[in-house]
């Protein structure tokens, strides 16, 4: 039997739950804390939950073993799949690489091939560039001689190499990624351009400047050989038996040979045109000297009737000193009746010079003169009224005017 004791009265302290248990004779009694009630119950509810707990547990086991190993297969797969994609990757940023690196050694073999055929094209035109550079004196200043040897150096940005990171984007050669960056096959590519117009512009200023070269030496043996056939004196030049010419239009399109023919050939007629002029009687042999009687009819000194004068006579006084009017061999060296004391000169093409009414004599008969050489002194010996030099040009023995051969001589003067 249980008996509970209520507080009537507001305010008290409630008494404690006593339970009372009768048994025949035997009465018993417990008193019942209200601790001990919460913890009673506690104890119970603790119970009932892991009672609860543990039979969920053991009921969704097999689920929760099932759902952990399907999630762990999941990753694993995932895993071996990222594992897979960065693989391949690399596979193909290595082929890349390996494929930017054939492309570049390809394009610098290319390069390499290029100078060296620029260097060839420098050890077969040096000594033609030899022999216009001692020819310049003979073209117009203004002509470009091409470079002795082209200048084979390019500057390199060696910070940004030419296979990096960013061939791993993979994009089409000729197409940029999305970012707007270029890839080191780009920058490769840009690298070869820019050289490949630099060897370009030193071949084509190479070959321009051959090719002008060419047109001036030409020019110019055309100007000294033109002057010489006005000035009625003999040309021959010794460039070979064939006689033919006319532009060089190479059928293959090689425009190097074709220039370095061109260019050899100018030369050549150039030296000739040279030798030609430099052994020619065109130099005054008494220069700053008056002329007082011209080539031609003229009325005799002596008779006063026209005769025929074969040569120019200089006005200078006696012992002024007469210079060879080119090179030669003496022929006479004596006195020759009208002419007084005179010496003769073989320049050889069948030009002869006279050097009339002497009053010494330098030289002798056999002796080789050069240009300039003095041969004589001014005076009044012989058909003379006075002192004065005449001077003669022959070719093959008939008289030529030797003012017109001195104007020659002065027009090409610069260029020999």
């Amino acid at each position: 039997m249980t008996v509970k004791r209520h507080s009537s009265v507001f305010g008290r302290r409630k008494e404690p739950h006593t339970i009372i248990i009768a048994n025949g004779n035997k009465i018993r009694h417990f008193t019942l804390r209200p601790w001990m009630t919460a913890l009673t119950g506690s104890v119970l509810a603790t119970a009932a939950i892991g009672y609860l707990s543990a039979t969920t547990y053991l009921v969704l086991r097999d689920d929760l073993i099932g759902a952990s190993a399907a999630q762990q297969a999941r990753m694993q797969h995932a895993y071996e799949d990222r594992i897979s994609t960065l693989r391949a990757q690399v596979d193909r940023i290595t082929s890349r690489q390996l494929l930017d690196q054939q492309i570049v050694e390809s394009k610098v073999s290319e390069l390499l091939a290029r100078q060296s055929q620029l260097t060839q094209r420098h050890g077969r035109i040096g000594p033609i560039l030899e022999r216009a550079t001692i020819n310049r004196a003979e073209l117009p200043s203004s002509t470009p001689v091409p470079p002795s040897r082209p200048d084979m150096r390019a500057t390199v940005d060696v910070s940004q190499p030419l296979v990096t990171a960013e061939a791993s984007s993979f994009w089409p050669r000729h197409a940029a990624p999305a970012t707007g960056r270029e890839t080191a096959a780009d920058r490769a590519d840009q690298l070869f351009v820019a050289l490949n117009k630099s060897l370009e512009a030193i071949e084509t200023e190479q070959i321009a400047g051959m090719e002008l070269l060419a047109e001036d030496a030409f020019k110019t043996a055309d100007e000294i050989t033109g002057a010489l056939e006005v000035a009625g004196l003999p040309i021959e030049l010794e460039l070979g038996d064939d006689a033919a010419g006319g532009p060089l239009l190479p059928i293959d399109g090689n425009r190097f040979e074709a220039g370095v023919k061109e260019l050899d050939d100018a030369l050549a007629k150039l030296e000739a045109a040279k030798a030609m002029a430099q052994v020619m009687p065109i130099q005054n042999p008494l220069p700053g000297r008056s002329i007082s009687s011209s080539y031609g009819v003229r009325r005799d000194p002596l008779l006063r009737t026209p005769a025929m004068h074969a040569g120019i006579d200089f006005r200078a006084p006696t012992g002024t000193k007469i210079k060879s009017a080119g090179q030669g061999t003496v022929v006479n060296a004596g006195w020759n009746g009208g002419y007084g004391r005179m010496v003769e000169i073989d320049h050889g093409n069948g030009l002869t010079t006279r050097y009339a009414h002497l009053s010494r004599i330098h030289v002798k008969e056999g002796q080789t003169v050069e240009k300039d050489s003095v041969v004589g002194e001014v005076g009044t010996t012989g058909r003379s009224t006075g002192p004065h030099l005449h001077y003669e040009v022959r070719h093959n023995g008939s008289p030529i005017d030797p003012l017109r051969v001195i104007k020659a001589g002065r027009k090409i003067e610069n260029l020999l």
